[in-house]
């Protein structure tokens, strides 16, 4: 199947649907594999603050560990900073905020208790002992907060997410908002079937899901087994996994998690898509180390345009690129003739 012919010309209304492309820094290399749907007992790791808070620790320990901690990111100073353009102490203090209130059951019971309380004891959601391995990991092994919590705040979404999985960016919500801007000039589009390639944690098919409401349908590929399991979790926890559709007597998922390589799993969809959007890895693993900071897509970008012109000549028009918050050129839109 090739990439013009997935999108159908529409059978869902007299006007042309919408094709979204969208890019991201990524390590995983393109390969090819089997079909494959997602089994739900597989389950990635729960997120910190999703865990029962079946662990305890008296005020007196919590409050040690609470001064190494702070003792360790203060330690940092603004060596990340330099170095690599890294949180600052500042930040880790308040990344240290951040894995208290996942932490703990109740986490202002840390800082209003007073001496008299020293040996109260309170609920916590994971163990004493993983809460100093987790902050030595953040600081010594410079691993991203929100693996070490297990899970990313975006958008009105808190999406789990762990190695080998990307972690959702900021930028990235703008995607969902192009999608919306798309449905907007055209309402058919919201009945149809929308597909996320290279879903990773799922964020983006669950925004555009949240955005189709009831009507429309959504199938986030990825090809790695890790983050089709994260999606398929995250996709469950926001209840976007079937509805009942009463005038047919059927149940149809609203999000399909499938496992496979790019249009793979798309093979019995193919003309009925109404529109495409992905994020998908540009950068082969081998080059990552001594990337400059500075990279961020543009002639990615402009490639696919260029791309798009010559071997899909005709096919779409009104090929944009679009800019971040930052100014960047790093979206590319366009509409399928």
């Amino acid at each position: 199947m090739n990439l013009a012919s997935l999108v159908r010309a529409s059978s869902l209304s007299a006007t042309s649907t919408s094709r979204i492309l969208h890019r991201s820094i990524a390590i995983r290399p393109f390969s090819c594999c089997s079909i494959s749907n997602i089994p739900i007992s597989i389950n990635p790791k729960t997120p910190i603050f999703l865990r029962p808070p079946t662990f305890s620790a008296t005020l007196s320990d919590l409050q040690k560990w609470q001064n190494w901690a702070k003792t360790l990111a203060s330690s940092v100073g603004s060596s990340f900073t330099d170095s690599d353009n890294g949180p600052d102490s500042h930040n880790l203090h308040r990344e240290l905020n951040w894995l208290i209130e996942d932490a703990l059951e109740n986490p202002q019971s840390l800082l209003t208790s007073n001496e008299y309380e020293i040996d109260s004891v309170l609920n916590l959601r994971a163990d004493l002992g993983d809460l100093y391995s987790l902050w030595k990991q953040r600081i010594e092994q410079r691993r991203p907060f929100q693996y070490v919590v297990g899970c990313e705040h975006w958008r009105d979404l808190v999406l789990s997410v762990e190695e080998g999985v990307l972690i959702p960016r900021p930028e990235t919500e703008l995607i969902v908002d192009l999608v919306d801007d798309v449905i907007k000039e055209n309402e058919e589009l919201k009945e149809g079937l929308w597909v996320d390639l290279g879903t990773g944690s799922g964020a983006i098919a669950i925004g555009i899901m949240r955005i189709l409401g009831d009507f429309g349908r959504v199938i986030a590929i990825d090809l790695s087994s890790v983050a089709a399991q994260v999606a398929s979790f995250n996709v469950k926890r926001y209840n976007l996994q079937g509805r009942t559709v009463t005038m047919v007597l059927a149940s149809i998922d609203k999000i399909s998690v499938k496992q496979g390589s790019w249009f793979e799993p798309l093979s019995e969809f193919e003309g009925q898509v109404a529109g495409l959007v992905s994020n998908p890895p540009y950068i082969p693993s081998g080059h990552i180390s001594g990337l400059q900071a500075e990279t961020n897509g543009e002639d990615q970008c402009r490639f696919l345009v260029d791309h798009m012109e010559t071997v899909y000549d005709g096919s779409f028009y009104n090929l944009k690129i679009v800019p971040d918050f930052a100014g960047i050129d790093r979206f590319v839109t366009g509409i399928r003739s």
